[in-house]
């Protein structure tokens, strides 16, 4: 049993915090899934009669002529990226953080234009460009989604170019840290671990990619299985196949996230903050004062020798050499959890030189894959018209509304798991009831959402457009590693130590979460076909499905003041406060644990 100092929360403030989250979870997580299955149990359309057909519809799924191109064609979409993801921004990663602090952070800048920019819906108008008989260059490999020959490799190309920006720019910043919490080998194949099954996860979702260029043809050739379900459940109106495709998937992600809950916490990764650092200098992560009440405190013995001027059972200062018997005191190579004591680290010649030569690669090619995009920003759009005149309206605030409200609730459920830690040791264990969820976007739970919504009479409403989820279970993972690492170097109270450095992180995630929110095409496919209530991507898709080769506005999606902005919000997160960020794995250090001990 480990001991409680006077200032530590109760257990029970941490499942007060937690039942918020339990609840979202519940509601928006369970219930639909549950929904699901039970759909995929029955027979018929969306409305109207229906009939139990058992497990019919799996076997007239596996048997179907459809189901298993799509799955093959799926998985191999997911192949480059995965590339990219694992040997590209690792590596990058790398050649970042020897570079140095400025070139760092210059990477990390490139890397948050590359996030705030990108909208799937409108890279794939930029793409459907290519279409024209005048179209050059990169674009005009579009021409080749005509033919169902050829049409699946073009588009796991254009997958692969349009989805190179953001892969990297994630998974670096999934990298980096790892290689200042010290224990580097360790944390970065975890991370790569995790980042793997991220990026399989994400792939098994691509909708509106393949929607908006081949809509799963020519024949069925470039069919995923996010758009079969589509076609099944929204198109041929068998409401029982479609679900059973959502089950299929939502099992397959589900295990997905667990495995990668099960290895953040079989790890024991956490998060810490490093010091603030000079521009040419790295540091680990900052130990605390040792002082009365830090768990780096160790009282020396009475009859000990002691320096002049020392009284009895006095604390050894920080950087002290450390009594024997205590291998995790401050000063000590185990102290940062690198098996080495906490010193500057400046870049080297060579380092610097290798770091600015990455910087400008990864530079270049984002700019070629982004080039279509680029240039249809500045041609006209034949189609600007056909949105409603609130459309940066319904983009934009439902997408923050339901990312306040999701990544909040997620915020309170890791200060309970992380911060107060009620189980002790084994607080994070209490992440697994959510893993399921981990990697689950809209597509697997719509069918359910959708038919709820219909039987509260909100389709058709501006309140249909709020995602209809009330915790981020990404933002859970990441907050309750974040805050675990806090709490186990926390010396005062759990605001001072935990709630105050790690609110930044929520703000940082909401904003993230807003961006992922308002790109979103199925959603609001699903729920509105006002044209005043349309949002960007959904207005963008129409335009483009109305006016062949092309003719959306492609800056819908992204107009320049909220670019501006979300770019000034990711810049000063970059620099002031992620780039501080360290991720270690292994032994605990320090901590200080409430509740019964492992």
């Amino acid at each position: 049993m480990t001991s409680r100092t006077p200032d530590s929360p109760a257990p029970v403030l941490g499942w007060l915090l937690l039942m918020p989250a339990v609840l979202g979870m519940l509601i928006t997580l369970l219930l639909p899934t549950v929904l699901t299955i039970g759909f995929s149990l029955r027979s018929g359309g969306l409305v109207g009669p229906s009939a139990f057909a058992g497990l019919g519809n799996y076997g007239r799924l596996l048997g179907d002529d459809s189901f298993w191109p799509a799955l093959g064609f799926t998985l191999s979409v997911t192949i480059m990226p995965l590339l990219v993801a694992l040997v590209v921004a690792p590596l990058l990663a790398l050649a970042l953080d020897r570079g140095g602090a400025w070139i760092r952070r210059a990477g990390r800048i490139l890397l948050s234009l590359s996030l705030v920019t990108f909208s799937p819906a409108a890279v794939a108008v930029s793409w459907l460009r290519g279409l024209r008989p005048d179209a050059e260059g990169l674009t005009a490999m579009a021409r080749s989604l005509a033919e169902p020959a050829t049409a699946p490799g073009t588009l796991r190309l254009i997958v692969a170019a349009a989805t190179f920006g953001v892969v990297c720019a994630l998974a670096v910043l999934a990298f980096l840290p790892a290689l200042r919490g010290g224990t580097v080998t360790p944390a970065m194949l975890a991370v790569a671990g995790i980042v793997a099954l991220a990026t399989v996860a994400a792939g098994l979702q691509l909708f509106t990619l393949g929607l908006v260029l081949t809509g799963g043809g020519p024949r069925d050739s470039t069919q995923t299985l996010a758009l079969l379900q589509y076609t099944f459940t929204w198109r041929a109106a068998r409401l029982g196949m479609g679900a059973a495709i959502a089950t299929l998937t939502g099992v397959i992600l589900g295990v997905l996230g667990i495995a990668a809950t099960i290895l953040a916490i079989a790890t024991r990764m956490r998060l810490t903050i490093t010091s603030a650092s000079a521009p040419d200098e790295d540091h680990s992560p900052q130990a605390p004062a040792a002082g009365p009440g830090s768990p780096y405190f160790q009282a020396q013995p009475q009859d000990a020798g002691l320096t002049i001027g020392q009284p009895p059972g006095a604390a050894i200062p920080y950087g002290a050499a450390p009594l024997p018997g205590n291998p995790y005191a401050p000063g000590t190579p185990y102290e940062t959890g690198a098996g080495k004591p906490d010193t500057a680290r400046k870049p080297s010649v060579a380092g610097m030189a290798v770091g600015v030569a990455a910087l400008v690669a990864a530079a270049v090619l984002i700019f070629l894959w982004s080039r279509p995009w680029l240039s249809a920003l500045l041609q006209p759009a034949e189609a600007s018209a056909l949105h409603g005149r609130n459309v940066h309206l319904n983009t934009w605030l439902p997408a923050f509304a339901g990312a306040l409200v999701s990544v909040g609730v997620a915020y309170l459920g890791a200060l309970g798991i992380g911060g107060v830690r009620p189980l002790g040791r084994r607080s994070e264990w209490l992440l697994l009831p959510f893993a399921p969820w981990l990697f689950v976007g809209a597509g697997p739970l719509s069918i359910a959402n959708w038919n709820t919504l219909r039987g509260l009479g909100l389709v058709d409403t501006v309140a249909a457009l709020v995602p209809p989820l009330l915790v981020s279970v990404p933002a859970l993972v990441i907050l309750t590693l974040l805050c675990k690492g806090l709490a186990e170097r926390n010396t005062g109270d759990l605001l001072s130590g935990v709630v105050r450095p790690s609110f930044p992180m929520a703000c940082v995630l909401v904003v993230a979460v807003t961006l992922v929110n308002a790109q979103d095409l199925l959603w609001p496919l699903l729920v509105t076909q006002q044209p005043d209530l349309s949002t960007a991507p959904l207005a963008q898709f129409m335009a483009s499905s109305q006016f062949p080769g092309g003719g959306a506005d492609v800056g819908l999606a992204t107009p320049l003041i909220a670019i501006v902005l979300a770019l000034a919000a990711a810049v000063a997160a970059q620099l002031l406060y992620l780039d501080r960020l360290a991720l270690t794995v292994g032994r605990d250090i320090g901590s200080r644990e409430h509740g019964p001990d492992a």
